[in-house]
């Protein structure tokens, strides 16, 4: 048996080597602390006195290397089985000058991004009253540190401050993730000229000279906001904004400039089968995510995002990446493959899963800035277009199945999961069980959709499902996304439109004939109104019939 030193996570470890014996391990795990590590398939110890004391007492043969140095392990170049051993340094209470200041706590640890800095000291009343002089400071209680805007000269003045004292300063600002970073360059807008970018139809950004009451009148239109990387206002994008943009331009005495700009595709990644030796989602992930009852799409998801990581470094070992090369590697994801904000979250969070909750490694602030969420505005159908849809989808089968998804406002994977029991014909509605969010609620069953059902029911005879595949589970995502898009080409629709647009249109349409917001958001199974809001934005019907107050009122003229 054999002690030597390792830094696993960056945190000192002692590991113990011995052939496999049953009453060894048993041993081993009556340390306090004592871990397994799947990756080298071996026993390792907190590197502490105690430890290590107790480690004696139960292998006095132990073998113990010992160097007068303290390595620690930063990369690993290759992949493999035992890591890269280090003499053991024996805890000691005489400890060098030099390891006094490697592990002194009175030092002010003041790490800087692009938009934040996070500032870890010791606990003093005085440097506590200095940090609350800051605007919008906060306290992180998962990082142990406070936090401040980096604005202005803000890090000067905590920099003056505790320039006498021991600090510890990492400035990140200058290789920060930021999503715009391959942004086009900003247009040349002349004076006198309102200047209108059409981003592939999802986003509108509004450039012009400034001038403060123009700008007083673009910050009032629904949705709109300043973004500070493009300096411009963006807006979702809908003929509505468009058409009250030219309006502004026009009583401002404004040309109006118009553009349309293809986004870029995303770069697809690289197949598994052109990289040797692809790694897979480490089995203890994907159980811990069915362990905290993660949903089936959020497992696949994240398995699949962090494969991707893991295969960008697939000669390192996951424990082995520092978080410099989580920046890099997300900074890969949007300056190569341009990827969507959402899913450059979602990556994030699929890597801080599996370092913090997987491998139980301590919740920190990772530096990076999360990209500022785009809005969109969902492409809606008139009730004229579905039925167009409806006439042109002639199989029973598939005309039951998008009548179903529009009538009751339902998301695709709520279509496939619906069974026979959850139709109730004598209260005309259906049950959606464990939909988005895992909640169950209630929507509504139309007359005709019922009528298509029961003709439906009689010539396919479902079992369980509603709509069953050939080999009587559920019926597939694809082959409904599928039946949508012939439908929609056959009734020359040229609108973007996925089966989720049946669900939005259903919203639409509720709203437009007078549904208060209230029952929508029931009825979609939104947990907040703001979701449902979004609808607001997108009809334009029934604003004619609105009659102002003042019009009711009978004023002596």
């Amino acid at each position: 048996m054999k002690a030597t030193k390792i830094t696993l996570q960056q945190e000192p470890r002692i590991r113990v080597d011995f052939t496999y014996d049953p009453v060894k391990v048993q041993q081993i795990k009556t340390i306090s602390g004592a871990r397994w590590s799947n990756n080298f398939k071996v026993w390792h110890i907190p590197y502490t006195k105690e430890a290590f004391n107790q480690l004696k007492k139960l292998f006095p043969d132990i073998e113990i290397e010992v160097s007068k140095e303290n390595h620690q392990i930063e990369k690993r170049p290759e992949i493999a089985k035992n890591p890269p051993t280090l003499k053991l340094v024996l805890p000691s209470e005489k400890t060098t000058e030099k390891k006094k200041q490697h592990f002194d706590h009175s030092a002010i640890e003041i790490t800087v991004s692009a938009k934040q800095i996070s500032v870890k000291m010791p606990k003093n009343d005085t440097d506590v009253q200095f940090i609350r002089s800051f605007m919008y400071f906060r306290w992180n209680k998962s990082g142990f540190c406070w936090i401040i805007p980096n604005y202005k000269d803000n890090l000067e003045k905590i920099k003056t401050y505790f320039g006498e004292r021991k600090v510890i300063l990492t400035d990140n600002s200058a290789s920060q993730l930021n999503v715009n970073s391959t942004s086009a360059q900003q247009p040349t807008v002349e004076q006198n000229e309102l200047f209108v970018k059409n981003v592939s139809f999802k986003q509108l950004k509004v450039y012009f000279v400034y001038d403060k009451s123009i700008a007083l009148q673009v910050k009032r239109l629904p949705l709109c906001s300043w973004n500070s990387d493009e300096k411009c206002w963006q807006l979702p994008y809908s003929e509505k904004f468009l058409n009250e943009l030219k309006t502004l331009a026009m009583e401002n005495a404004l040309s109006f400039t118009y553009q349309d700009e293809a986004k870029q595709q995303i770069k697809p990644r690289k197949s598994r089968y052109d990289i040797v030796n692809y790694r897979t989602c480490p089995p203890e992930m994907v159980e811990k995510l069915k362990e905290l009852r993660y949903s089936k799409h959020t497992i696949a998801s994240y398995s699949d995002l962090f494969e991707e990581f893991l295969n960008y470094y697939e000669n390192i070992e996951p424990e082995a990446i520092t978080e410099t090369m989580i920046v890099e590697f997300l900074r890969y994801l949007v300056n190569e493959r341009r990827v969507s904000t959402s899913y450059q979250n979602q990556s994030i969070n699929a890597i801080k899963f599996y370092y913090e909750r997987v491998l139980g490694g301590i919740r920190k602030i990772y530096l990076i800035d999360r990209p500022r969420e785009e809005m969109y505005l969902p492409e809606v159908l008139s009730e004229e277009e579905v039925k167009a849809i409806l006439d042109a989808t002639e199989n029973l089968k598939h005309k039951a199945i998008l009548m179903t998804i529009y009538s009751a406002g339902l998301r695709i994977s709520e279509a496939i999961n619906l069974k026979i029991k959850d139709i109730d014909s004598q209260r005309m509605q259906i049950r959606v069980e464990q939909g988005k969010g895992k909640k169950d609620r209630y929507t509504l069953l139309g007359k005709k959709t019922l009528e298509v059902l029961r003709k439906y029911f009689v010539e396919y005879k479902p079992k369980v499902f509603i709509f069953e595949g050939s080999d009587g589970g559920c019926y597939s995502s694809r082959s409904i996304q599928k039946i949508l898009k012939n439908a929609v080409i056959k009734a020359q629709i040229k609108k973007r439109i996925t089966v989720h647009s049946l669900r939005h249109s259903f919203a639409t349409h509720l709203l437009e004939a007078g549904t208060d917001l209230r029952y929508i958001q029931s009825l979609l199974g939104h947990s907040s109104s703001k979701t449902t809001e979004i609808y607001t934005h997108i009809t334009t019907k029934g604003f004619d019939q609105i009659v102002s107050p003042l019009d009711r009122m009978e004023i002596n003229m």
